[in-house]
């Protein structure tokens, strides 16, 4: 049939072929528009929001806002303090009393962010590098501590201050990230030339101190630790180049001073607790006296590491090894260590582990004056025949020592208040709080350490 002088059938082909064709060629453009597009795409650099919130128990959410202190924060050197206790075996006088250094890092730079807002906000000038700086100091001023730092710090590596490995950390960190932390650096070691900004860091009235005692009255459920860090903070100003608080702070200062007495000799300075880390010191004092002797025992590679070699500053400055296996070293090392040393032949270690483990701890005496050498040995006499010991042994199971303390020490460091006329005077001067000048006494406590069992 035709129709118009044209084949019908002729007609509906050419028209199909020509929507098949039109199909496959739009098909054909949106492929490469969809190629173009994930190229265009993958080429384009990614931004990689890493803002991150951690929800505190103390303050609610802290806001990480920059990329690189978050991955310091990220990396395997300061995820360590997750594995070490802030208060080491306090927790075994405050069952609650088990946060982390982790905590107590992250809270600290918190409340540096709060303080750089605030001394902004009174036309202080502190700039992006600075902040930076002050805040990463704040960070990292606690990286340094070992596993149980006290007990770690007189027995395992000996005569190494956690301040020091803290800033071998921070060397460390420098190389990883870049010239940036060259700041950090400066502030933390008060080399920097707005001395405030160090002050902030490490003094009488810190952001250290000021988040410790918070966190630790705080997990610990000792009441008497409470501060009003938010009127401290809020009262902070800086006076030639010195961070004062001014005059209607002058109570939460007080406030200040008198918990931190209070939670040294309540927490820090309980008699259980220094008998459990004194314990703890004789424990690894004796296991690194065995593993030098060739003994066999229990421990990770990284604690045995420790044990069986004596590590000084030059090795750790010298020897980039030495500061890696301290980098791994924690808590489970040593109380892993302790669990298996519960059952090993030698007299010592057996006894300070089960006594660590199970919680059979040795009688405390603490008093104001020194004990007698009389008192002393008539009570290692009486050890000495109940448990067999050999004169050397006898050191162990029987010591005393001496712990002191004082709130507040006056003089360069001292804690300043800024009144309305401009004047600056040192808490202690102008503070109508008596105990403030015995606070600014050195307390000193002398104990005795041995068996319960001892008649």
């Amino acid at each position: 049939m035709f129709f118009g002088g044209v084949h019908k059938s002729t007609t509906n082909t050419n028209y199909c072929n020509f929507v098949c064709l039109n199909a496959k060629f739009n098909e054909l453009l949106l492929s490469y528009a969809l190629i173009g597009h994930k190229l265009t795409n993958f080429m384009r650099p990614q931004k990689n929001n890493k803002r991150k919130i951690f929800n505190d128990p103390v303050y609610g959410f802290i806001s990480i806002n920059n990329d690189m202190i978050f991955d310091i924060i990220e990396h395997p050197y300061f995820q360590r303090l997750r594995r070490i206790k802030q208060l080491g075996l306090t927790h075994m006088v405050y069952p609650g009393a088990l946060h982390t250094r982790f905590h107590h890092s992250l809270g600290a730079m918190h409340l540096m962010q709060i303080a750089v807002s605030e001394l902004r906000s009174k036309g202080h000038d502190i700039t992006e590098d600075e902040a930076f700086g002050v805040e990463t100091a704040i960070l990292l001023h606690d990286i340094g501590h070992g596993p149980y730092s006290h007990a770690l710090e007189q027995s395992i590596v000996k005569g190494i201050s956690h301040e020091k490995i803290s800033g071998l950390f921070m060397d460390r960190f420098s190389r990883i990230f870049g010239e940036r932390l060259e700041i950090t650096k400066s502030i933390f070691y008060q080399t920097y030339q707005k001395q405030f900004l160090s002050k902030l860091v490490s003094s009488q009235l810190d952001m250290d101190r000021l988040d410790y005692l918070r966190r630790d009255s705080f997990f610990s459920g000792v009441s008497e630790g409470i501060i009003n860090y938010e009127r401290l903070l809020n009262m902070l100003n800086v006076v030639n180049d010195e961070p004062v608080i001014e005059a209607k702070g002058i109570y939460s200062v007080e406030k200040f001073l008198t918990a931190r007495r209070l939670m040294y000799w309540q927490v820090y300075l309980h008699k259980t607790v220094l008998a459990a880390e004194y314990m703890l010191m004789h424990l690894l004092k004796r296991a690194k006296e065995l593993a030098s002797e060739g003994a066999s025992l229990f421990a990770s590679p990284t604690l045995d590491y420790f044990l069986k070699n004596e590590i000084t500053l030059d090795m750790f400055q010298n020897d980039d090894t030495v500061l890696e296996r301290f980098s791994k070293l924690d808590d489970y090392d040593i109380f892993g260590a302790m669990k298996v040393w519960k059952d090993h032949p030698d007299k010592i270690l057996s006894t300070f582990s089960r006594s660590l483990v199970d919680r059979r701890l040795f009688r405390i005496e603490i008093q104001n004056n020194p004990f007698t050498r009389e008192y002393i040995a008539e009570i290692k006499r009486k050890t000495k025949k109940q448990y067999g010991l050999t004169k050397d042994e006898l050191e162990y199971f029987v010591f005393s020592d001496k712990t002191s303390n004082y709130a507040y020490a006056p003089g360069a460091d001292s804690i300043n208040i800024l009144f309305k006329d401009g004047t600056v005077k040192d808490i202690g001067i102008v503070s109508d709080d008596l105990n403030i000048t015995l606070l600014a006494k050195p307390t000193i406590k002398y104990f005795l350490c041995y068996p319960k069992d001892i008649n």
